[in-house]
């Protein structure tokens, strides 16, 4: 399921678990914040708004409050020693979406648990053993393809003065 919301003068395209950067929002971070102007809800069948989807919103967990790169504008006029320069940082919301909900339903208050990451089983020495043949044959063929050495080519000529 998708659905395109509008938050700070931009429409965003997401799913549940999408991590995406919006314009500052009021939040600390593991606060749950709702999005109400749903423009489209997608999934088996697409609901479209007329300009927003009525009982829609997106759910989101806030996950930081930060600030851009740091953008300059440099302005100078050539022969009038004139120069203005201003930076600036824009301050940005990191969120996760966590529901998108239909038919007016309230979102839960506190986020969901997120699951935790298995590590990769270790290789076993049989298994690292065949991976070094494998590189050994290629290696091999590797060398059997590359070109041999060819014939220095002439020095140039040196001119003599006159």
């Amino acid at each position: 399921m998708f659905a395109v919301f509008k938050t700070g003068g931009k429409q965003y395209r997401v799913a549940a678990e999408d991590v995406l950067k919006v314009a500052k929002l009021k939040g600390e971070p593991g606060e749950i914040v709702e999005f109400g102007e749903v423009l489209v809800v997608g999934g088996d069948a697409v609901t479209l708004g007329a300009p927003t989807v009525s009982g829609a919103t997106v759910a989101a967990e806030v996950l930081d409050q930060a600030r851009g790169p740091k953008i300059i504008a440099f302005k100078k006029r050539r022969r009038k020693n004139s120069r203005r320069k201003r930076g600036f940082r824009e301050e940005f919301t990191l969120i996760r979406i966590t529901e998108i909900l239909t038919d007016g339903k309230q979102a839960s208050k506190t986020a969901p648990p997120r699951p935790k990451r298995v590590a990769a089983p270790a290789p076993t020495a049989e298994a690292s053993a065949a991976d070094s043949e494998a590189a050994d044959s290629e290696g091999a063929t590797a060398a059997a393809k590359k070109p041999k050495n060819r014939a220095k080519k002439p020095a140039a000529k040196e001119k003599s003065k006159k």
